[in-house]
């Protein structure tokens, strides 16, 4: 059972980002204040803004404090998202300037501590007029160069916060790192501390990734976490911990309506198991998948296909060829069939959209097709087989049944493969092409099955437009796994009846 997460309470504010909440345990803390830091273009200013519009839909005020950019510019963003900024007060640096302009300057001081006390009143005035809850400052950097010095910056923070400290407002910061070094006057300073990331692979879009560095008080979910910029704001994906997923169900079987398939397997699939199709292209690792989605499908379970190496018209066209009509398992949603863009997935979101169809809409079998494609999507991730384990642990745990294809290199002989997550899988089957009488033919065989027994045989498999159909065991043929197969002849009697 999935671990509830912390019901909001008075005493907690809602970001209005389902993922970070999720991630904080139901939100941040009320009535402190925080620190969202990152480089430019990382979405500090989209997180900022749906943190304020969640607390407008909640009957809260808000303000939105801009030094960095124009009520126009700021339109513009919520435009691009659709967003509505009728209810949010925006004070902006010109009609700040404004306010300033006209006022004798002081020589006794110096320039700089004058202009950023008289800024720094002109906008507590403000807060005090409007009165919000909820308050978003945008950004830090105006203030660290109207301070000059670490010194002046640190004690006008510090009046900030203590300013804060007596009002119920949830207030925070954003800072683009624009001075070139981590800053940890406000970091020490703040509540709590959200950083997001950004790195850009060598193809491809650029990943952004948040991580929470502190947040007092609270037990929140520690690491990386996926987030994505799309219209509509930010969508963030929380990290996947198997261990905070788990249910009871019940072990059973899990077939493909094939007999000989399903007696090589001792039985079928096992429910809460992982298993890896093997073998060179063309072997049939596919239809075999979607063999079993099939008959999960006649029997009312729902499956979802991850495609990462053909397109969802030529998965179903074949599957037609081979009498498996899927449209109509589709089109009720027992069948799911995503295509993945390589260049445009994080491992975050994949996990993300795993489960979900699991916990949300009762999937019961999940394919990955295939694992080089997920590989080689993600080039540059760091600790992708970890990740790949969490979220195997995780369907485990949820009785779900996994496949993953893996290609093999080669067609016969020796066979290669680009990378060994064989230890993965709780069950391996492997496909291999062999040559017998001037045709090539195809085997199955079951390598290994933790869950139970199996047969230790290979047969023979045909594809073909009645279907998948698995034969008895190749007792007479040596050498198939080894690429060099050979027939062994009968054994002929001796004329004296006694065998040589």
């Amino acid at each position: 059972m999935e671990n509830p997460a912390k019901p909001p309470s008075s005493q907690t504010c809602v970001t209005g980002i389902p993922g970070l909440d999720d991630i904080l345990a139901g939100g941040l803390p009320a009535n402190r204040i925080y620190l969202i830091q990152g480089d430019p273009g990382v979405g500090k200013t989209t997180l900022g803004m749906q943190f304020l519009l969640e607390g407008i839909r909640r009957g809260e005020r808000a303000l939105y404090i801009t030094l960095s950019e124009t009520r126009e510019e700021l339109q513009q963003v919520a435009d691009s998202h659709g967003w509505d900024l009728a209810g949010l007060d925006v004070f902006e640096l010109a009609s700040l300037q404004e306010e300033l302009e006209g006022k004798v300057e002081s020589t006794f001081f110096n320039p700089s501590e004058v202009e950023l006390s008289r800024t720094t009143t002109a906008l507590l005035d403000r807060v005090e007029k409007t009165d919000p809850a909820r308050i978003v400052f945008d950004s830090l950097s105006e203030m660290r160069m109207l301070a000059e010095t670490p010194l002046r910056y640190r004690r006008q923070m510090l009046q900030l916060k203590q300013f804060f400290a007596g009002r119920k407002a949830t207030v925070c910061f954003l800072d683009d790192r624009s001075s070139g070094s981590k800053d940890l006057q406000i970091e020490s300073i703040a509540h709590g501390v959200i950083s997001l990331g950004r790195t850009s692979p060598e193809y491809g879009v650029a990943r952004r990734q948040a991580i929470i560095q502190k947040v007092r008080g609270i037990r929140f979910s520690e690491g990386y976490h996926d987030l994505i910029l799309r219209k509509g704001g930010m969508e963030i994906f929380p990290r996947l911990v198997a261990a905070e997923h788990r249910a009871a169900f019940e072990r059973s079987s899990f077939t493909s309506g094939v007999e000989g398939m399903d007696a090589l397997l001792g039985g079928g699939l096992d429910r809460g198991t992982s298993t890896m199709f093997m073998g060179p292209p063309g072997t049939g690792k596919s239809t075999l998948a979607m063999r079993f989605a099939y008959e999960a499908a006649q029997r009312g379970e729902k499956s979802l296909f991850f495609l990462f190496d053909e397109s969802v018209e030529i998965l179903v066209d074949r599957a037609g060829q081979v009498g498996m009509d899927l449209a109509p398992h589709v089109r009720s949603g027992h069948i799911q069939i995503q295509q993945i863009d390589p260049a445009e997935i994080a491992p975050g979101e994949l996990a993300h959209r795993i489960r979900h169809a699991v916990l949300k809409q009762g999937t019961r079998m999940v394919v990955i097709d295939s694992i080089n494609g997920y590989m080689n999507a993600m080039p540059q991730e760091h600790y992708l087989n970890l990740q790949l384990h969490e979220l195997l642990s995780f369907l485990n745990q949820q009785g779900v049944v996994t496949v993953l294809m893996l290609a093999q290199h080669g067609v016969v002989g020796v066979l290669e493969s680009a990378v060994d997550l064989t230890y993965l899988a709780d069950t391996v089957v492997l496909l291999r092409y062999f040559e017998s009488s001037g045709t090539v033919r195809q085997a199955v065989s079951v390598i290994k099955k933790r869950s139970g027994d199996h047969e230790r045989s290979i047969r023979e498999i045909w594809v073909g437009r009645n279907g998948i159909s698995v034969g008895p065991p190749l007792t007479e043929v040596h050498g198939i796994l080894g690429g060099h197969p050979a027939f062994t002849l009968p054994k002929s009697p001796s004329p004296t009846g006694v065998e040589a």
